[in-house]
């Protein structure tokens, strides 16, 4: 079985999107009903040493939008986090994650396979094929930080579960 560029980048970056969409959708309504404050949630770190939640929420995009951007520009590196970020500004940043991945083709995607990508922190770099970028560094970062959001709504008691946290899923047919 061949799986394609555009399958382990765009499209699972999608159904974690989607995940992390409703995951807000749910959280904002569940603060609202339950006099949460927002902008309480948005700067919530799980432990002192831990990035916030909006931090969170901005890696996720990072590591599905500016993932597919890296493999096309050859160049990722860590985000520039926002620290005034409010919760709706997170649902803002995720929907226009969603509608700007949505606008590649699979065309477009695959014929970036074989690009390198290299990683750059400061003097630091790691060099990848876009392929192995994706898979084994953008990837384990997207689902760290999807998860990580998702615990620090279910925090606060947001109703939600695995389901919510597996995003549209891509089934036969």
């Amino acid at each position: 079985m061949a799986i394609s560029l555009y399958d382990i980048s765009v499209a699972s970056s999608l159904q974690v999107l989607g995940g992390v969409a409703g995951a807000l959708d749910k959280g904002a309504a569940h603060c609202t009903e339950n006099g949460i404050d927002l902008a309480e949630v948005a700067g919530t770190r799980l432990v002192p040493d831990m990035w916030s939640f909006r931090d969170q929420i901005y890696s996720v995009m990072h590591h599905s939008l500016g993932s597919i951007k890296g493999v096309e520009s050859g160049a990722f590196s860590p985000p520039e986090l926002d620290p005034e970020m409010d919760y709706a500004a997170c649902q803002a940043l995720i929907a226009s994650a969603i509608e700007m991945l949505g606008g590649y083709t699979r065309e477009q995607v695959n014929a970036w396979e074989d690009n390198d990508v290299l990683f750059s922190l400061g003097r630091f770099e790691l060099p990848f094929k876009a392929p192995e970028f994706v898979l084994s560094f953008s990837h384990p970062n997207l689902y760290f930080h999807a998860t990580t959001a998702y615990d620090m709504l279910r925090m606060k008691g947001t109703p939600i579960g695995k389901m919510d946290f597996m995003g549209p899923l891509r089934t036969a047919g």
